[in-house]
C-alpha cells in the first residue's frame, strides 16, 4: 500500500503536468489572436480640381453672330436678364445711362464682371442735337466718370440717346476717341410692351452681324429672353456683344457702326422719340 504521502505528491504532481499546458496554450492563443501594429497610412492629398476652362471667343468671320443691345439701363429688371444671358452662354452690350448706374450701381458692376460690353448712353438722355457741344461732352464725361468708379472700366463706345446723330456729337466722340454704336435692327419693346410682338420684331429683323435695339427696363422683354434667345440659337446665331461683329475692332474715333445706320431714315422709329405719348412706363418710372 502506498503512503498517503506518495499518493498526495503524485496528485499534485499530475494537476501540474495538466494545468501547464493549458497556460502555455491560453498565452500562445493570446499571443496569435492579438492583431500586428500596422503601419499609419499617411492621408492621400486631395486632387488638385482645375480651373474652369474659359470658353473660347466666337469668331464672327467663321459663324453667323448677332448682338442684342439694350439702352437707357441699368433697368430695375438687369439682374433677371443677366441671369437668361448667363444660362444661354450670350454676351450682350448694355448703353449705360448715368444716373442709373448710380442708383443701380450692382448691376452695371454685374454687367462688366461677366464679361459683357459697355457703351455710354448720356447721364439723362437729353437730345444732343437740341443742347450745346459743351452739354454733349459734359453728359458724357459724367457718364463715363460714374461707370469707372462703379465698375472699374471705362465704356468704350457711344450711342446718343433716340440714335440722333449730328456734327457736334461726332467731335466729341473725336475728343474721347471713342466710335458710336447705332442698330440695324429694332424690337419696338418701349412701344409694344407685348411678349409675341417683341419676339416676331426681333427674329423679323435678325440677320447676320445685326445689331438689334432693346431696353432692360422693358419687363417683358426680359420675360421673352429665355424663348428669344432660345430661338435665335437654333437659327445657328451666337448671341455675341457689339465688339465679336466683324469690324468693331477696327473703329476709329468718331466712326459710326454698323456700316450705313447713320443714313437710315427708319431708324428713330425703333427708338422712343422722348415725347410723353411714347411712354406708358418711361425709364425714369420704372427704377
Amino acid at each position: 500500500m502506498k503512503s498517503p504521502i506518495r499518493i498526495v505528491l503524485a496528485g499534485s504532481c499530475a494537476l501540474g503536468l495538466l494545468s501547464a499546458p493549458t497556460a502555455a496554450w491560453a498565452e500562445q492563443h493570446r499571443t496569435a489572436a492579438a492583431p500586428k501594429p500596422t503601419a499609419t497610412a499617411k492621408p492621400s492629398a486631395k486632387p488638385t480640381a482645375k480651373p474652369a476652362a474659359k470658353p473660347k471667343p466666337v469668331d464672327c468671320t467663321k459663324v453667323k453672330c448677332i448682338a442684342l443691345t439694350f439702352d437707357d439701363g441699368p433697368g430695375k429688371y438687369a439682374d433677371k436678364l443677366l441671369a437668361t444671358l448667363k444660362k444661354h452662354n450670350a454676351k450682350a452690350t448694355f448703353f449705360l445711362e448715368g444716373q442709373y448706374v448710380k442708383s443701380r450701381p450692382a448691376f452695371a458692376k454685374q454687367m462688366v464682371d461677366e464679361g459683357h460690353d459697355i457703351g455710354n448712353h448720356s447721364y439723362t438722355h437729353p437730345r444732343f442735337t437740341e443742347i450745346s457741344i459743351d452739354g454733349i461732352r459734359e453728359e458724357l464725361k459724367k457718364t463715363q466718370d460714374i461707370v469707372k468708379k462703379v465698375t472699374g472700366k471705362y465704356p468704350t463706345t457711344i450711342r446718343p440717346p433716340y440714335g440722333l446723330l449730328d456734327d457736334d456729337t461726332k467731335t466729341v466722340a473725336a475728343e474721347m476717341k471713342m466710335p458710336i454704336v447705332l442698330w440695324n435692327g429694332g424690337s419696338r419693346d418701349w412701344a409694344t410692351r407685348s411678349e409675341k410682338a417683341i419676339y416676331d420684331e426681333v427674329l423679323k429683323n435678325a440677320k447676320r452681324d445685326g445689331v438689334i435695339l432693346m431696353h432692360d427696363w422693358v419687363a417683358q422683354t426680359v420675360t421673352v429672353m429665355p424663348k428669344l434667345l432660345t430661338a435665335l440659337q437654333k437659327q445657328g446665331y451666337h448671341v455675341v456683344a457689339v465688339s465679336s461683329l466683324p469690324g468693331a475692332k477696327t473703329l476709329k474715333p468718331a466712326d459710326v457702326f454698323p456700316a450705313g445706320a447713320a443714313e437710315d431714315k427708319d431708324l428713330s422709329a425703333d427708338s422712343p422719340t422722348g415725347d410723353p405719348d411714347d411712354f406708358a412706363e418711361s425709364p425714369a418710372d420704372g427704377s
